[in-house]
Order: structure tokens, then sequence, then C-alpha cells
């Protein structure tokens, strides 16, 4: 699945759009490498998201073949750590 329709159905970023614009600026990094938004995700890829000088990363559980409900969409991955940052990324 590609990387911006997981961030999107996994409600970590609210829009597609969004999560491409976060790409594309450099704001989302996969497996510790700058990530485009049609790169694939796979299940036990890490992903960082860094956006209003906070940086997650989480590890992906599950990609889902069908849009999830809010209550599965929150299983989709595993919070790492959560760390506010004012440093580059």
């Amino acid at each position: 699945m590609r990387l911006d329709i997981f961030l999107k159905l996994s409600r970590l970023i609210p829009r597609r759009t969004v999560a491409q614009q976060l790409c594309e600026a450099g704001a989302i990094r996969l497996n510790q490498a700058l990530a485009k938004s049609a790169r694939e995700v796979r299940v036990g890829d890490t992903l960082t998201l860094k956006q209003h000088g906070r940086r997650t990363t989480v590890r992906v559980l599950d990609v889902p073949l069908k849009p999830p409900t809010k209550a599965q969409a929150a299983t989709l991955y595993e919070i790492l750590a959560v760390e506010n940052d004012e440093e580059e990324f």
C-alpha cells in the first residue's frame, strides 16, 4: 500500500494531500530513509513523522485491504516513541 494512503487510513494524518505534502517536505521517514508518498508500506516497517514540533515513531502492524473503522485504524500501528523536537529532522 502507498505510504500516503496508509497514513490517511491509519489516521496518523487527516488527509492524503497533507500526507503527500509532508513527504515532499521531507518530514516523513520510512525505515530511517526519506520517503516519497508512493513508497510501499509493509508490515514491520518503521515510520517517523515530524509535525508541529513533535517527532512520532511508529511500527506498522497491519496493512488493511479495505478502509478500516476508527477503532480498527488504531490497531494498524504501534507507537514506539513520541518526542518534542526542535532540531532539524
